[in-house]
């Protein structure tokens, strides 16, 4: 699959992919594609199963979703590009690299690492079913919902970007694939693997507050991506893109431009 996957393009130049997390869409990145556009032709992409995307016909995966990005590339005709990817993008973004090095000309990968994490999501599916089965008329109902399996205000907020009323519809549906989601869960959770390393170089950005990307973690990182670099953002959680906007799109931007 890779047909169709939804995009919004801005500014000129080299080609930049930006890859979104779970739940999530390409609009989420928004601030660091404004920050790139001045010098690259920055391509946000809605990953399948998420945003304006088709769904994916098999069980969701890492490579899958690779394998989506891949196609719309060939389809774009963007023989490579420079990639970033945030949490779950990331890992799309690292196998992307693993699997079809040429591809990618430089490598960022925010707040993930490529090892296998323990569940955290239980909440946030029951949440999405639960307003699934309600069929909510407006935001409101939905967030209230939402507030019976999820504490975080944040969360709430970012999910509740993903409804939206379909034409003539009285209610909100979610343009997240949620139940392909769930099911196919512990394959997005896994982590990569690969007989040859990339060798081109990567920047691994993780937030100083995020648990996601352990000191421990590093071995792996170094085996898969030798030519990498780390860097942390001090005061900033998961989601660094936005938690410390001005400092994350300056490294990313002196990475790429470099």
């Amino acid at each position: 699959m890779g047909k169709g996957l939804y995009e919004k393009v801005q500014g000129e130049g080299a080609d930049v992919v930006l890859l979104h997390g779970l739940f999530g869409q390409g609009s989420n990145l928004q601030s660091i594609a404004r920050a790139l556009e001045s010098q690259f032709r920055v391509h946000s992409l809605d990953l399948p199963d998420h945003g304006k995307s088709p769904w994916s016909s098999a069980a969701p995966s890492i490579e899958s979703y690779a394998d989506a990005v891949d196609a719309w590339m060939t389809e774009q005709g963007i023989p490579c590009a420079y990639v970033l990817g945030h949490s779950l993008g990331g890992k799309v973004a690292m196998a992307l690299a693993l699997q079809r090095p040429a591809r990618v000309t430089r490598l960022v990968v925010a707040d993930i690492a490529p090892v296998t994490y323990a569940p955290s999501h239980q909440g946030v599916f029951k949440g999405l079913q639960a307003v699934a089965d309600a069929g909510c008329a407006d935001r409101k109902a939905a967030g209230l919902i939402l507030e019976r399996y999820i504490d975080e205000p944040s969360v709430r907020q970012f999910l509740l970007l993903s409804l939206s009323r379909k034409e003539g519809a009285g209610t909100l549906a979610w343009r997240l694939n949620h139940a392909a989601l769930a099911k196919a869960y512990p394959l997005l959770l896994a982590g990569l693997s690969s007989a040859t390393p990339f060798e081109q170089p990567a920047l691994f950005i993780r937030g100083a507050l995020s648990a996601y990307v352990d000191d421990k973690d590093l071995a792996v990182t170094q085996r898969l991506f030798p030519n990498f670099r780390l860097e942390t953002l001090a005061g900033a959680g998961h989601w660094l893109h936005a938690e410390a906007p001005n400092l994350f799109n300056k490294k990313v931007l002196a990475f790429f431009a470099d």
